[in-house]
């Protein structure tokens, strides 16, 4: 029998590519889209692009991951959800300023769609993952019950201009209510934040963990010590320069959402594709580094972080995004951003804020309640594409 250990160069190898497979990814496919757009070919432009920025979404997923662990809740959460939100704010900015006028509906759906997939695809996997390693996991059912109100409150405030639409009042009216809103929306998130992180910060803590978790833990941490010399290259780096990294990496992101957002709009257009699909495509792809981390939380028995990561981005997605994005829609492209969300969209967000709160207001989570969120956001993915 050869019982013979595997080479060190061969796991030296192994254990490159398995960190830095999605740098070499996004450097491959940003190469490809930047060329096919340069020669014209649309299809394998807005491809690749797409690849390209999921690839390098997961790298500022992973260093804002290295950031999380050197800090506290509910910090951890923010650096994840914010990093992944710019990438949302870059992708719909983009085809705004591609579309002009024509661009609005599918921003409208992109920001809807962020929330839907973050609350039923990220929250859905992740429960359902982790549940089927554990029966049940526990969290701070404080976390799950704030944000809830959080959510009931926010979709409440996208109603109103939304409800103005049906009635006999002006374009200069709902231009007026969705500015009202945006002003509230982002001084709720003021009061919001100082909530998080002064006053009641103990809400988005795990009030117990799990002695599988710990357990995992140290002996993760064991292993990271004695192969130092092989640790990921962003663990080596200090908090100020991972933040570089970040920024760098959401640049050249920033590039290829232009490329994505040029060929996509002239793709949509040929092909056809309705606008709820699109902001479902544009959702997917920003929000796809958020779930594997919640995936990656959930297996290790950290259903705490998936709560805090599945929730909090979708309340920055509506509190931060969208007068964010209204902003940048007046000034630089010169286009209003009305809140002016079709019944679809705004009944979406309000049965899925219902069906979160049913699911975690006990505190604990099991596979069927992630199945429960994955069935509902089947249902809405296929009424999105055929509206």
């Amino acid at each position: 029998m050869n019982t013979q250990e595997p080479a060190p160069e061969h796991n030296k190898l192994e254990n490159f590519i398995s960190d830095y497979w999605d740098i070499g990814l996004g450097l491959i496919f940003g190469f490809l889209a930047i060329t096919t757009h340069i020669l014209g070919y649309e299809y394998l432009a807005v491809t690749a692009s797409a690849i390209a920025i999921a690839s390098f979404s997961v790298t500022v997923a992973e260093i804002a991951e290295i950031l999380a662990e050197r800090l506290e809740e509910p910090y951890a959460s923010f650096v994840l959800t914010f990093s992944a939100v710019v990438v949302e704010i870059l992708l719909l900015f983009m085809v705004l300023y591609e579309a002009k006028e024509s661009g609005l509906e599918t921003v409208k759906g992109g920001i809807i769609s962020a929330v839907i997939v973050d609350m039923n695809v990220l929250l859905g996997l992740a429960v359902f993952i982790g549940g089927l390693s554990f029966k049940e996991q526990a969290h701070n059912e404080d976390t799950s019950s704030t944000y809830i109100t959080i959510l009931l409150v926010t979709v409440s405030a996208l109603l109103v201009p939304s409800v103005l639409t049906y009635t006999e009042h002006s374009q200069e009216k709902i231009e007026l209510a969705s500015l009202i809103i945006g002003l509230l929306l982002i001084s709720f998130y003021v009061v919001i934040f100082i909530f998080q992180t002064k006053t009641h910060s103990h809400f988005f803590k795990a009030t117990a963990k799990s002695r599988i978790f710990r357990y995992k833990r140290k002996k993760r941490l064991e292993e990271e010590d004695e192969q130092e010399e092989e640790s990921y290259i962003f663990d080596k780096f200090s908090n100020p320069i991972n933040l570089i990294s970040i920024f760098i990496f959401i640049l050249l992101i920033g590039v290829l959402a232009e490329i994505f957002a040029t060929e996509g709009v002239k793709v949509s257009k040929e092909l056809g594709i309705s606008v709820g699909l699109a902001g479902l495509i544009i959702a997917i792809i920003s929000v796809a580094p958020e779930i594997f981390t919640a995936i990656k939380a959930a297996k290790n028995d950290q259903i705490q972080r998936v709560i805090n990561i599945a929730m909090g981005a979708s309340t920055v997605s509506i509190l931060l995004t969208v007068p964010i994005l209204m902003l940048l829609s007046s000034t630089i492209i010169g286009v209003k951003l009305n809140l002016d969300f079709n019944s679809l969209q705004i009944g979406a967000l309000i049965l899925t804020v219902i069906l979160a709160w049913r699911t975690t207001d006990d505190g604990e989570t099991n596979y069927f309640e992630g199945i429960s969120h994955l069935m509902f956001f089947l249902c809405y993915a296929i009424i999105a594409t055929l509206y």
